[in-house]
Formats: C-alpha cells, structure tokens, sequence
C-alpha cells in the first residue's frame, strides 16, 4: 500500500431522494499517498457520494471515516483537512486571482501572507496572471485556481471531482501534471473522480469502479490492468481463412467473437506479432489491429449498460 494508514473508510454508503436511489451501495479505502481514481460513467453516483464524503449532504445509511475519524461526530476536525472541487470552481469573475484567494483563505478562516498566496498561484502555473480579473480566465485556468484554492489552508487531502471536464487537450494533461505535482511536491492524498478511464490509468494508484450506485470493484490499478488479457481485434479479408489458420495453429480458443469483419481474440500482448505473421504468411490480408484490455472493454460494458 502506499501508505500505513487509510485517509478514507467509505462503508456500505447509500443515499436515496425520496424513491430516487442516488447511491445503493458504495464501499472502497483510500490510503495515505494515493493518488486514487473514483471511476464511473456519468450518473453513477459519484458526485453525490463526495457530497456525503463533504458532508454537504446526509447519507440514508452507511458509515464515512476520514482521518479515522467519524464524519457524523468529527465533521469540523475532518473539513479543516480537506481540500476540494465539487463540480466547477466559482469565483468573483471582476476580481484578480490574487484576491479571490485572499478572500477565500479569510472565508476559510486561515492566516495566508500575500507571498504564501503567489507561492500558490506559481505552483499552479498561474504566475504572471495573479493581478488579472477572472473574467479574463480561460477555463483551464480557472481550474488551476481552483486547485490553488483547494491548497490555501495546506489540506492532508485533495477531492478533485471531474476536474478535466471541458478542457481542451492541452488543458487535461495540464491538470495531469498538477495532479501528479500534488502527489509528488507537496506530498498530498488525492482523491480523483472521473468518467475516463485512461485519465485514470495514468496517474492513479488504485481505484474504485462504482456503476448504478455500486461498488463493482476495487483495488490497485497495476494489478487491475495487468490481471488481463488484452481483446485484441483484426480486421481481416477473410474471416473463415483465419478461423481455420487459428485451430491449425490451436489459438481457436483465443477466439472471443467475430464482428463483421473484425475477428476479436483473447490473447496476450506477445502473441499480437505472432498472430499477424500467421495471417500475413498465409495470404490473409489484415488491415488493422486494434487492443483493448479488458477492463476497458468492462467498463464501456457499463457505461453502455
């Protein structure tokens, strides 16, 4: 684990609006060091489950602990070590970024000096720009201040939720590279939801899937990804030629399902070069390979579900 102790205890969570069931049964632990992926299509429950986490709303039943604390009976103890973006930051768009966090750290009640507050604004990559009005902010660079906001009161933990949501490219790998500066430089737990799996892949330790206010599974993102075989598709010009080449070559269990004229295998990594020799050296023509894992594949399963 990455580290001894765990900052989040989320146990057998549920939330329901009337005969709305926002969040049915969501379990997972976050340790200290995590950089830790809360994955899920969209409307799987996330966002309410980091409101209850934020105590900004009350669960139905379940437990939260944060710190090893109690969320229903610590909550003041527990909030003062959090950091957080629920949704999209919001800001004073006709005041600079300088004193929006000025008044942010005031609001929060927490002693900032202004070179603290640009030290901030420079580890988000917003030097140069701290006396301009928000209103002037693309919206990649109101995120980074959103991150700067989270950081003003020096939180143990950070809940990031979709951040990279409408970002351009280069926006999403900025707010990657944050995310890993936050880990990495100020030695932060950061708990990051999305709804991409790839955004995940990269920066993640571990993760949880959650699906229809579920806990589908957990566990580190390595073992998740390497506990695989990859479903490899050809398209091919001649599916039955391959079929047959595959029993001679006794891979015709590898065979998941044939799709038009794409020929999908369960087959490992290696074998990919020896599979498209094998078409190629006897006359099937392969005009593309594509791999996924598996558990991309699972959890397009569920956001498609």
């Amino acid at each position: 684990m990455p580290g001894e102790d765990k900052i989040i205890e989320v146990s057998h969570l549920v939330k329901h609006y009337g005969k709305f069931k926002a969040v049915e049964d969501v379990s997972f632990d976050v340790y200290r060091g995590d950089v830790y992926g809360f994955l899920g299509p969209n409307g799987a429950g996330k966002s309410t489950t980091i409101r209850t986490m934020l105590s900004l709303i009350r669960p139905t039943a379940g437990e939260i602990r944060l710190f090893g604390k109690n969320l229903r009976t610590d909550r003041n103890y527990i909030l003062q070590r959090i950091g957080c973006i629920v949704e999209k930051p919001d800001f004073y768009k006709y005041l600079s970024a300088e004193k929006n966090l000025e008044i942010f750290a005031r609001l929060s009640g927490v002693n900032v000096t202004k070179s603290k507050v640009h030290e901030i604004i420079e580890f988000v990559g917003l030097k140069g720009r701290e006396k301009d009005k928000l209103g002037g902010f693309s919206h990649g660079m109101k995120q980074r201040l959103g991150i700067a906001q989270t950081l003003i009161h020096d939180p143990e933990l950070i809940i990031l939720d979709e951040p990279t949501t409408g970002l351009d490219p280069q926006g999403i790998i900025d707010i990657r590279n944050l995310i890993l500066q936050l880990k990495n430089e100020r030695n932060k737990t950061v708990l990051l939801s999305s709804h991409i799996l790839s955004e995940i892949e990269l920066i993640a330790t571990r993760m949880v899937i959650i699906n229809k206010g579920k806990t589908i599974v957990q566990g580190s993102v390595s073992e998740l990804l390497n506990a695989q075989e990859l479903i490899v598709a050809f398209s091919v010009n001649n599916i039955e030629k391959a079929k047959q080449l595959l029993a001679n070559a006794s891979l015709s269990t590898a065979i998941d399902k044939i799709d038009n004229n794409n020929l999908l295998l369960h087959i490992s990594q290696e074998k990919i070069p020896v599979v498209n020799k094998l078409f190629c050296d006897n006359g099937v023509d392969v005009f593309s390979i594509e791999a996924k894992r598996k558990l991309e594949d699972y959890f397009l399963k569920l956001i498609n579900a």
